[in-house]
């Protein structure tokens, strides 16, 4: 079989719609064609970061799991800090995984806010996604958690996002009114920068 004519990322799911069996995915990874990232997923070697393939395997074994916090500051580009983990939020009650390449902090969010703000961000170009939540939500959760983030960080975030065009204070306090921890230190900080 062809590897390139294989997607980045198999899982053995996908064996009876690629063609293949067990077998054949063993020996694909015996000689070194695949490489196992997690249990059952298996990825085309040089073809993702170790952090991009820990996403992947991630967003595969959790549907759920989404990047947060200073990891997902990073990705809208409302930080200069470097995360030294991916931070990945969970629904509270949810068992986290063990990864094998890169570093993850596990968080644990309230499963009734869990879905506000979430969207999609696309991990491969077959369409493979990991949740991530919007720049509001984020904004909206450094301030929640500003006691073990830093409150330098959420603010020089919301500053940064109060300069893009398009972005109103209203819409974001709106989705911060289910947030009541993080509603008035966020009103303050508004009013301060407006």
């Amino acid at each position: 079989m062809d590897i390139a004519a294989l997607p980045t990322v198999i899982s053995r799911a996908d064996l009876a719609e690629l063609g293949l069996s067990k077998h054949q995915l063993y020996a694909m990874a015996h000689a070194g064609q695949l490489e196992q990232i997690a249990p059952g997923i298996y990825v085309r070697p040089g073809e993702l970061d170790d952090t991009t393939a820990s996403w992947a395997a991630i967003g595969l074994r959790k549907p759920d799991a989404t990047i947060c916090l200073l990891s997902a500051l990073s990705l809208h580009d409302l930080t200069d800090e470097i995360p030294r983990e991916t931070d990945i939020a969970l629904p509270r009650g949810e068992r986290t995984l063990s990864v094998r390449f890169a570093p993850i902090h596990w968080h644990s969010f309230d499963r009734a806010t869990f879905g506000l703000g979430r969207t999609q961000h696309r991990v491969t170009a077959e369409g493979l996604t990991i949740g991530l939540y919007s720049p509001e939500r984020t904004i909206i959760d450094i301030f929640r958690l500003r006691h073990e983030i830093g409150s330098d960080i959420a603010n020089d975030a919301l500053k940064r996002w109060l300069r893009r065009r398009g972005n109103t204070p209203a819409a974001l306090l709106e989705l911060a009114r289910s947030f009541p921890h993080a509603l008035p230190a966020l009103r303050s900080a508004l009013e301060i920068l407006l």
